[in-house]
């Protein structure tokens, strides 16, 4: 498989602590302290009980498993075409939320539903002085 040219992320104030957590190759989740709900994606407030002061960023194990997957033969958006075929893959992360990512570095029938998987990161050069980088998963 070939990279993909990933876009910059951008960074709001609410997914700020993922984006700088994957910039140190760290992959950071959000945990609500009332109701224990660990979030993907980054939020103002909890999704299960609506509380926004009780939150807090914590970095990740970075492991899950393959709940679905598609082998990507044709994407026509910049960066995307070039490197396809590619897997895109939602993964159940260990700590419980599903994130959608791509599986890199390993054969297209070498992916399977249930597979185990660990995250890595994709730096990427910025004219911008941020430290951001996009997380991928790789087989385990």
């Amino acid at each position: 498989m070939k990279p993909i040219d990933h876009p910059l992320p951008h960074a709001s104030w609410e997914s700020r602590g993922f984006w700088e957590g994957a910039g140190r190759e760290e992959l950071v989740l959000q945990r609500c302290t009332q109701c224990g709900l660990v979030q993907h994606r980054p939020r103002g407030l909890c999704a299960h009980c609506l509380d926004g002061a009780n939150l807090e960023h914590f970095v990740a194990s970075g492991a899950g498993t393959i709940y679905s997957f598609t082998v990507t033969e044709q994407n026509q958006a910049k960066g995307f075409a070039e490197a396809c075929p590619y897997v895109m893959a939602y993964i159940t992360l260990d700590e419980g939320p599903r994130l959608l990512s791509v599986i890199v570095d390993c054969e297209l029938d070498e992916v399977a539903i249930g597979g185990r998987v660990q995250v890595g990161f994709v730096t990427q050069s910025r004219d911008d002085r941020e430290t951001f980088a996009v997380p991928v998963f790789r087989l385990i």
